[in-house]
């Protein structure tokens, strides 16, 4: 299953399963983004066998230490003195011989929990280990979220919890953690342990002060203030942005060049209607949380098509630049503010 919200409610249903006593007799989790698959590793271990019986029925072990026989061998004995066995084996895509599993998932026993943990790779779906864990078992693949992606993922997350998250919050955090959910969840935890009781609804001001990122000098408010062609502003914030330790001129130009892909293909649609209606808006700002459209409003008057393009076409020279290509003796810092200057004079 592809997307968050198809995983998310995939592992939400299997965890209340596994909580009744419900398993299936095999769960292959992989993809490359482990937060869900984490999760239900977790679930598994703490739900499918009792404290007692865990000394003898609980098998954990690691790819890069155990081979498919092994496995096998672990996964046909049967429990003793108890209802069930489980088998864990963690960064299963470091077994050499991995695919050889598909002989025992071919037919699996009642009584073995075998779960497969692949954190960042994926089983060959056209091969038999892959088909064979569809067929008698659970697969949960859990893929990367892209950034423009990561604010909604927020927001449903903090709903999740009761909480209601500003727009422009979600998208200072999720500059902050990327596509890393566990870093998302972590700074969460840590955020409504200190706000105040009672408060149902987190600002920037609140994310600012229990995550340490500034709103003031972040990429999120370099973006806007390139809508807007505020160039002491965006200068000012490339300065400042291009100085702290944590800079990394890759992931900046990656989110300016989102941004103006967006503007490139909200122009294409204003040219082509003066007044689109908010079903084709919501399609050229993909991931924009309709908050923010009066800002885009605003930037393709200032960036019309042609300008939209030729910031593509910056923006791929910069990132060439930013990976170590053709960038002369300018600092990572520098070049930010060169790119700044040269998309507010476009």
């Amino acid at each position: 299953m592809k997307g968050s919200v198809n995983v998310a409610s995939q592992c939400r249903d299997l965890i209340d399963k596994i909580k009744a006593g419900e398993f299936s007799p095999i769960y292959l989790l992989m993809g490359d983004e482990p937060y869900y698959l984490d999760m239900l590793s977790d679930a598994l271990i703490e739900n499918a066998l009792d404290e007692f019986s865990r000394d003898f029925n609980e098998t954990i072990c690691y790819g890069a230490d155990v081979d498919a026989e092994t496995v096998i061998t672990a996964s046909r004995r049967f429990p003793m003195m108890a209802e069930r066995q489980l088998v864990v084996v963690k960064d299963a895509q470091a077994m050499r011989d991995l695919e050889k599993l598909s002989v025992y998932c071919e037919s699996p026993l009642d009584s073995t929990i075998l779960v497969l943990l692949l954190r960042g790779a994926s089983a060959d779906k056209r091969k038999a280990l892959y088909k064979q864990c569809l067929k008698n078992g659970v697969v949960v693949e859990s893929n990367a979220l892209r950034d423009y992606e990561m604010p909604g993922w927020i927001s449903q997350y903090y709903s999740s919890k009761g909480v209601e998250i500003a727009p422009d919050a979600a998208a200072l955090l999720a500059e902050f953690a990327g596509t890393d959910m566990s870093k998302i969840v972590v700074e969460t935890d840590k955020l409504l342990k200190n706000l105040p009781e009672g408060v149902s609804r987190v600002s920037s001001a609140d994310i600012e002060r229990n995550v340490g990122i500034s709103r003031e000098y972040s990429v999120f408010e370099l973006t806007k203030e390139l809508s807007f062609r505020n160039g002491a502003k965006a200068i000012a914030i490339a300065m400042r942005l291009g100085e702290s330790p944590r800079f990394a001129m890759p992931m900046a130009v990656s989110a300016i060049y989102t941004h103006f892909s967006r503007i490139l293909k909200y122009a294409a649609l204003r040219e082509k209607s003066r007044y689109p209606d908010k079903t084709e808006v919501a399609a050229a700002l993909q991931g924009v949380n309709p908050f923010f459209w009066k800002e885009y409003d605003v930037a393709v008057s200032n960036y019309p098509v042609r300008k939209a393009l030729a910031a593509i076409s910056l923006l791929c020279e910069y990132d060439f630049k930013g990976k170590g290509g053709d960038a002369g003796e300018a600092s990572p810092g520098e070049l930010l503010v060169e790119l700044t200057m040269k998309l507010l004079n476009l």
